[in-house]
């Protein structure tokens, strides 16, 4: 009668425990399943992450050579400062013309009055200019040479508005002139008729030719006014380098 019902006990047990077994393999089955139906996480909402890390580098990337670039800007402006620092030259206590330079231009004029005479002279930035020069070692060939030379404008106004316009180029040692022409008001009074600007200048009389020079360097146009000219144009240049080095640089910090 105790084996019997010691028999139907652990029959009772071993059931309960089967059962609560199967119950756990059902949730872990049930777990598993939901898991696997979970949505994975989308690749497009990663995109706004990927798109501000590589606008971070970007901007990164642009700030270092930027800043680069503005150390390499400011090399240039010290080197430029401490050439724009050397002595001016100084205008000999003749020379005649008063100097209008206005910052930013490439040119400056000169300017003076003589016998009733304005005169004007537009002074551009020296340059090189090729010339012929006589070899002795080649009988006497002409060699061509790279000179340094400055275009000048000449123009003599008259009171009556007449006016001269000389088209020069000064050289170390002398001045050239190259054109030539006369300007007077009246010629411009019919709308569509060019005005005759005389012969070529070298196809004048020698003696004509030679008293032009002579008249330009009454008024003051020769070589040691020019001279003194080549000297503050190079400076003028270093200059106006300088203020586009400074411009450049508040650009680039903008």
């Amino acid at each position: 009668m105790v084996f019997a019902w010691c028999i139907r006990r652990s029959a009772s047990s071993l059931a309960s425990a089967c059962g609560r077994v199967a119950r756990a393999q059902g949730v872990v089955s049930f777990v598993a399943n939901r898991s696997s139906l979970a949505p994975k996480p989308s690749s497009s909402l990663l995109r706004p992450f990927v798109s501000r890390v590589s606008l971070y580098s970007t901007a990164t990337n642009r700030l270092k050579s930027d800043q680069t670039l503005l150390q390499v800007i400011d090399s240039e402006i010290n080197d430029a400062f401490e050439s724009d620092l050397v002595e001016e030259t100084r205008a000999s206590d003749d020379f005649p013309f008063r100097i209008e330079d206005n910052p930013g231009h490439r040119a400056v004029t000169l300017t003076r009055e003589y016998n009733g005479e304005q005169i004007k002279v537009e002074v551009s930035m020296p340059g090189l200019d090729t010339v012929d020069t006589e070899d002795d070692e080649n009988e006497g060939g002409d060699v061509k040479q790279s000179e340094t030379s400055i275009p000048l404008l000449v123009t003599v106004t008259k009171k009556s508005g007449l006016s001269l316009e000389f088209s020069c180029t000064a050289f170390s040692d002398e001045i050239v002139i190259d054109g030539l022409s006369v300007n007077n008001p009246d010629d411009y009074s019919s709308e569509g008729q060019l005005a005759y600007d005389g012969p070529d200048f070298q196809e004048l009389d020698e003696n004509m030719r030679k008293s032009f020079y002579k008249f330009l360097e009454t008024r003051g146009v020769k070589a040691s006014v020019t001279d003194y000219m080549y000297e503050y144009m190079t400076k003028k240049d270093s200059r106006e380098y300088l203020r586009w080095l400074k411009n450049l640089k508040n650009f680039i910090q903008e």
